[in-house]
């Protein structure tokens, strides 16, 4: 009856203890999980207002190894941290875990769009690098695989392996890497090999995979891995070929979907060979114009040269021609003198009694000089102003007797008075007056005397 009552509470020890294991566990999973909701959550608000750092530094102890450090942007693990070991996000519910990884991806995107200038301001040089560099060269695939998947690619959610196509697709040059992890991705959840190409049995592709045991959600998600697989990786390795038989024999896509691939698919590969045909076109195009281009510049050098000899020609002709004797005479003087050409009188028409008489030559008749004016007072004063001027000059350059020169003045400076004053004028006028009147009748009595 005692060992009875022992073996009881031995077994009641048991079922509480692990009962109470259950609980702790359970109690820690909740724990887990509404961390990295709340996480989420935060590191979504600072991606929202453009704080990049922020959210990747609030998002990044979720996301990496356990016991990478407390902050994986400092140290040698900036930015990229240990890529083996699992993560805390890997403990989450599976929904939780894929908004997490999708969040993770869409942020990386991001970052890369800055552009090197600007991540470096925000991030500086060598973690905008490291971040960049994952993207580009594929490694955030294997990241997320060993962080938050244990390693399993079969395990990754569709909707992770989707925005990891999507990203690659828009980052990186080469698609090799994202055919060979798309296809790795389809083999590993279909059971199937993951060397070389995808094969598929001819009852189709089996569980997970099927059609039959998918919801719509899941369904649609794995349509979307293979319109990328088929209809963006594979064209843009140009495994066009491939892509049209790897569509015929999966047995995922019904006769309608087949169709609209397929139709897909010949659009993409018409629009390639157009593009290339235009590319060829207008590389023709640039070529036809660079050579016309060189004819013409040819062409307006050749008319340059020809230019040129011609006006040499000209010049050597102009030189190599006589020159006209020349019409000047040297006078006694040695001066040259222009003789002028002596013009030919145009002879006048005469009359039928001038005609007569033999033609001599008429006189040349010189044009009258015009009668000058009278001199007016003005011109006479600085006539008279002119000569006192050239006198003085002269009287000083040839050193006259300056006693004459100042009678002289002094006669000029008198008779200037003298007019100035009108009573005295008007005496000199009538005293000449009666100067002539009396030569005149002198003169008068003359002529009477010799003409009687």
């Amino acid at each position: 009856m005692a060992s009875s009552t022992e073996t009881m509470t031995y077994q009641d020890n048991l079922n509480a203890q692990y009962l109470s294991s259950s609980l702790s566990s359970l109690s820690s999973s909740r724990s887990t999980n509404s961390l990295i909701v709340r996480t989420y959550k935060q590191a979504t608000q600072q991606y929202l207002t453009k704080q990049f750092k922020e959210a990747l530094e609030t998002l990044e102890p979720i996301i990496a190894p356990q016991g990478a450090g407390d902050d994986p942007l400092d140290g040698d693990n900036k930015a990229n941290g240990d890529a083996t070991g699992p993560a805390l996000i890997a403990q989450s519910s599976k929904g939780t875990r894929t908004k997490v990884w999708v969040f993770y991806l869409s942020l990386l995107h991001a970052i890369v769009e800055l552009g090197q200038e600007e991540g470096k301001l925000i991030f500086g040089s060598t973690v905008w690098r490291q971040l960049a560099a994952k993207v580009r060269d594929g490694t955030v695939w294997e990241e997320v695989i060993q962080r938050g998947y244990g390693g399993n690619e079969g395990e990754v959610d569709a909707d992770v392996v989707v925005n990891l196509a999507t990203l690659f697709l828009g980052h990186m040059q080469d698609q090799r890497l994202t055919q060979q992890r798309l296809e790795t991705y389809l083999a590993a959840s279909d059971g199937g090999g993951a060397n070389g190409h995808l094969s598929f049995g001819q009852d189709g592709m089996s569980t997970p995979m099927s059609t039959s045991s998918s919801s719509p959600k899941q369904l649609a998600i794995r349509l979307k891995i293979l319109e990328l697989y088929t209809l963006h990786v594979l064209p843009a390795n140009g495994e066009w070929d491939y892509a049209q038989q790897f569509i015929d024999i999966n047995d995922m896509l019904d006769e309608e979907r087949k169709e609209a691939f397929q139709a897909a698919l010949q659009n993409l590969k018409e629009e390639k060979d157009g593009t290339a045909q235009r590319e060829r076109e207008l590389k023709e195009q640039r070529e036809r114009e660079m050579e016309e281009q060189k004819q013409q510049e040819e062409a307006a050098r050749q008319a340059e040269v020809t230019r040129k000899v011609e006006e040499e020609r000209k010049v050597a002709e102009a030189a190599s021609k006589p020159k006209p004797p020349s019409t000047t005479k040297a006078p006694p003087n040695g001066t040259t003198s222009i003789s002028k050409p002596t013009a030919t009188p145009t002879p006048r028409p005469t009359s039928s009694s001038s005609a007569q008489q033999p033609t001599s030559k008429p006189p040349s008749k010189k044009p009258r000089p015009r009668p000058q004016p009278p001199p007016t007072l003005y011109r006479r004063a600085s006539s008279a102003i002119g000569s006192l001027q050239h006198m003085l000059s002269h009287s000083l350059t040839t050193g006259q007797n300056s006693m004459v020169l100042m009678r002289f003045l002094v006669f000029m400076f008198a008779f200037l008075i003298l007019i100035a004053r009108r009573d005295l004028r008007m005496k000199l006028r009538r005293g000449v007056e009666r100067s002539w009147a009396s030569v005149a009748r002198t003169v008068g009595m003359g002529v009477k005397v010799s003409y009687v």
